[in-house]
């Protein structure tokens, strides 16, 4: 299966190039890992179900600055893995170079990708909730669903960090007649993340120490897992390169 053979090859990308995988990403990852650390430290001890409660302001603001710098590290982790499988650009030290305008981009594309996908994820609810025995599945029907559609789209995200425009309609363009391979590697990717949460369903307590430690680790694989999955993706669709 196309699909399948996507994944596997997404995969061997970041554990076969483990090395350059670390130097693009750890420093940056730690600042995310720092993010969910401040998140989780600045929660409250218990929560009631269904009372407010609010963080204190220096908490509040170090949680939300935070906040701002683990999107720019993920971003700037996706231009560098991209930039890297794409064009061989390796990082001279522990940090990938600073492409600002590509980041920018990347955030902006981003953005209007999880538009058009919102759009298309409600027109589809719209449709389904008239029929009384899909409404079941319409919790992971629109998991698959909108992974369905990054995939799609997504092929414009690694496009704009090696200078290759791709509007939304060239990208649902160029992914055409591939929707066999790409609803696989979606229903992969929803299983996949569901298998990464049953730990920590298992454990009874899934505000732990142990459980926000395990959520950094497997975060980093993810991450890179992904990032890779679009590389690949554009890689084989739009630039014709082959994969095992």
């Amino acid at each position: 299966m196309k699909g399948w053979t996507i994944f596997t090859h997404s995969v061997r990308l970041v554990f076969e190039n483990l090395d350059m995988a670390l130097r693009v990403s750890l420093l940056l990852y730690c600042v995310q890992a720092a993010f969910q650390i401040v998140s989780y430290m600045a929660m409250p001890a218990a929560v009631v179900p269904g009372q407010q409660f609010m963080l204190d302001p220096g908490s509040a603001l170090q949680v939300f600055f935070l906040g701002i710098a683990a999107v720019v590290a993920s971003l700037w982790i996706a231009v560098a893995w991209h930039r890297y499988v794409l064009l061989e650009e390796r990082p001279e030290g522990w940090l990938p170079k600073w492409h600002g305008g590509k980041i920018l981009g990347y955030l902006g594309r981003s953005m209007l990708i999880g538009l058009v996908i919102s759009l298309a994820i409600l027109v589809t609810m719209l449709i389904v909730m008239v029929i009384p025995m899909v409404q079941l599945l319409i919790l992971p029907g629109i998991v698959l669903a909108g992974s369905y559609f990054f995939f799609r789209l997504g092929v414009m995200l690694p496009a704009g960090t090696v200078d290759q425009k791709l509007t939304i309609a060239e990208s649902w363009t160029a992914t055409k007649d591939k929707d066999g391979a790409i609803v696989v590697l979606a229903v992969i990717m929803m299983v996949g993340t569901f298998l990464l949460q049953v730990p920590t369903m298992l454990s009874g307590d899934q505000s732990s120490v142990i459980t926000l430690i395990y959520n950094i680790v497997t975060g980093w694989f993810a991450t890179m897992i992904g990032v890779s999955i679009l590389t690949t993706l554009y890689g084989h669709y739009v630039q014709g390169r082959p994969i095992e």
